[in-house]
């Protein structure tokens, strides 16, 4: 076996966290597997996983092989695709991660288009409402909606994404409809809590320019874009959406949009990529066909 496999196999394992479930989608045995495992660590001199009963984890070498690990067997794939007898067919896996709604509304309607184009590439689509470590979980590119911390990767804004303030005819018959912010004390919201961290998303706007934020009271809270609208539509409280996500439900009158004069600030949306030297062509034209459908509903300006 030589070390491009080697580093394939480290790879999957990393990914699956586990030995037997790595082997399993790669199709070989797991003592296959295991030995590859020994032998790239003999070969590099160090322990790359942590082994338990229940899990199998990287260690601080292993998380510095990963990145360098991706980059390696990707030149690889591709390297080889210029050979065979159509080296314009791009092959192989890409792991992708974005928003769950954006990944069900827009994004998986849309993909036998892109297998019609490219039907060797396999994807492995990945969606939550959490930010998860590019390099950790071996992605090859994500989309993020929001502003980025600081980190190494590197980002392809996109355009912004427009914000609406709404809420369900029946809470509005109950409470009221605000009419400026300072009626905001006298209302609910369905508060949201980032999921990674917790944190509870305080409600926004602009006011002659300047941010205002307001943490606003609530009977219910929620980590997850789906549950967020569902208790919106069921008439638990206001809530901060983008625009595209409740369109129908506007449409249909669902839901009702308020306080227009004060809409929370746009959230810019970019791609991420791992940092690396380069990438791999399958990475660049999936991501040029993402940008694709996604541009059109997005503007410089956050308009919808």
């Amino acid at each position: 076996m030589d070390r491009i496999d080697q580093l394939r196999i480290f790879l999957r394992v990393a990914h699956c966290g586990g030995f037997s479930l790595a082997a399993a989608q790669l199709g070989v045995p797991r003592p296959t597997v295991s030995l590859a495992i020994q032998q790239l660590e003999t070969r590099m001199g160090t322990r790359l996983f942590n082994r338990t009963t229940r899990r199998v984890s990287l260690t601080q070498d292993g998380v510095a092989v990963l990145e360098r690990a991706i980059a390696l067997v990707a030149d690889s794939d591709e390297l080889e695709q210029q050979f065979r007898p159509h080296p314009g067919a791009l092959r192989g896996r890409l792991r992708v991660d974005m928003p769950s709604r954006i990944a069900r509304r827009q994004v998986a309607p849309a993909l036998p288009d892109f297998f019609d184009h490219h039907p060797g590439i396999e994807i492995e689509l990945g969606s939550s409402d959490r930010a998860i470590d590019l390099v950790q979980e071996g992605i090859d590119c994500a989309l993020r909606v929001g502003e980025l911390s600081a980190s190494s990767l590197v980002a392809r804004p996109l355009g912004m994404m427009r914000l609406v303030n709404c809420a369900s005819p029946a809470y509005l018959d109950r409470h009221g409809v605000p009419r400026t912010p300072a009626d905001l004390a006298q209302h609910l919201a369905v508060n949201y809590a980032q999921p990674a961290s917790g944190r509870i998303v305080p409600w926004e706007w602009r006011d002659e320019g300047q941010g205002r934020s307001l943490a606003m009271r609530s009977q219910v809270m929620v980590n997850n874009a789906e549950t967020y609208i569902a208790c919106c539509l069921a008439g638990s409280g206001l809530i901060q959406i983008p625009a595209f996500d409740v369109r129908e439900h506007l449409q249909r009158g669902e839901l009702v949009e308020v306080l227009t004069d004060w809409p929370a600030p746009a959230m810019p949306v970019h791609i991420v990529y791992p940092h690396r030297r380069h990438l791999s062509r399958r990475v660049r034209v999936f991501s040029d066909w993402l940008a694709g459908i996604l541009v059109p509903c997005l503007e410089a300006d956050g308009k919808v």
